[in-house]
């Protein structure tokens, strides 16, 4: 068995191998009285899996659907991943990357993570509840990482689940296609008005006691898009295109390589001038080039 166990009350979440570093992940394990439901399958359950009545996926993302193979039950997700869960296809497309590399990628979701695609899948809505007897799962709209990314609050234990918003010191992510910087800040605002006595993550950060303790920590990693505004503004203190910035990185370290870095940087560096121009305190000089004001 490649995942541990710890235990909240009701909630069990199934630790994904190495702390649940990609390319694994932390899945939640949540009983009722008269059924039970998985949250995340992830790569570590992929041969070994409880079994629950019901699969419920906060994202259409590959680290978090791998062991889905392990289930012939329903399967849930939000109407904007809903596409991407259904077909491994609309998966690669919605991650914006050259065709080579979409073509090894693709190898890649189905060789590394058991990717089929779940056509039968169906989707659940922003404050849907799930009752299990005795025991609740109501589904929280945090996009911004993906379109349909979303938590779980599992009552009466407080346990809140914030997926994606993983609390790491790498920052939030929202560098896919369809993803959006906007929507993730006012994902990070919702999660720190959500009162509960536990915060679980799908990564490293595993689960924090506490609300005064998670947003602190949610603070810090908010922190993280705000240096990414002041890396920029320092970099345009000479004009510079959106291709230049991009090979400066605002995301990854410079020892980071893939095929996915620049599509990445490059989306990553149009949000945050985006926001910038319209801060007023960036300038659009012409010939595709930035400059701050």
């Amino acid at each position: 068995m490649s995942w541990s166990t710890e235990i909240y009350d009701g909630v069990t979440v199934l630790v994904g191998a190495e702390r649940g570093a990609y390319p694994y992940s932390n899945s939640l394990l949540v009983r009722g009285r008269t059924a039970s439901l998985v949250v995340d399958p992830s790569l570590s359950l992929a041969e070994e899996a409880p079994e629950a009545d019901l699969v419920l996926v906060s994202h259409a993302h590959e680290d978090h659907i791998a062991g889905l193979g392990r289930y012939d039950v329903p399967v849930r997700a939000h109407g904007g991943d809903l596409a991407a869960l259904r077909s491994r296809e609309v998966m690669v497309a919605g991650l914006g990357l050259p065709a080579e590399a979409a073509t090894e990628t693709d190898r890649m979701l189905r060789e590394q993570f058991h990717i089929t695609g779940r056509p039968e899948a169906t989707a659940f809505t922003d404050g849907e509840v799930f009752d299990l007897g005795g025991r609740t799962v109501t589904v929280v709209h945090l996009p911004g990482h993906t379109p349909g990314h979303c938590g779980f609050l599992v009552e009466p234990d407080g346990f809140l689940f914030v997926a994606d918003i993983d609390l790491t010191s790498f920052g939030p992510y929202y560098g896919d296609l369809h993803s959006s910087l906007p929507d993730f800040e006012a994902s990070l605002r919702k999660c720190r008005e959500i009162e509960a006595r536990w915060y679980g993550t799908s990564h490293q950060k595993g689960v924090t006691e506490g609300a005064a303790a998670f947003r602190e920590r949610l603070d810090r990693y908010a922190q993280v898009v705000e240096r990414r505004d002041a890396t920029l503004l320092a970099l345009l203190r000479e004009p510079r295109t959106v291709e230049e910035i991009a090979a400066h990185r605002l995301v990854y370290r410079p020892h980071v390589e893939g095929p996915h870095v620049r599509p990445v940087e490059r989306r990553t560096a149009a949000q945050h001038l985006d926001r910038l121009l319209a801060a007023g305190l960036v300038t659009d000089v012409g010939d595709g080039r930035y400059r701050a004001r």
